[in-house]
């Protein structure tokens, strides 16, 4: 059995965003990614997903660090000075490496 290292992608941000980071992300070389609903507190106050507004999404990419590199780096530059958005990237291994 392969196991591969790979990137894990993560970002917490505004759900009216949706539409616009899958495009940029695919655009940018992601393969797939999944998006969850998401709630919490941080600097901007509670996110709670009880109105449409106030929703936060997790979107998770699995990819090789350049690519991660690029997508952090385009929705940095992008998004941050305007929206709700927080970026962070871990290392996982993987089966079946080709899909990512």
């Amino acid at each position: 059995m392969e196991m591969t290292t790979r990137k894990l992608l993560t970002i917490v941000t505004e759900a009216a965003l949706e539409d616009m980071l899958v495009r940029d992300i695919e655009n940018l070389g992601a393969r797939g990614y999944t998006i969850t609903d998401a709630r919490g507190k941080g600097s901007r106050g509670m996110r709670d997903a009880t109105w449409a507004p106030h929703a936060n999404i997790r979107l998770e990419v699995l990819c090789d660090a350049d690519t991660a590199h690029a997508i952090c780096t385009a929705l940095r530059e992008r998004y941050y000075d305007n929206y709700s958005m927080v970026m962070y990237v871990g290392e996982v291994v993987v089966l079946r490496p080709e899909k990512f």
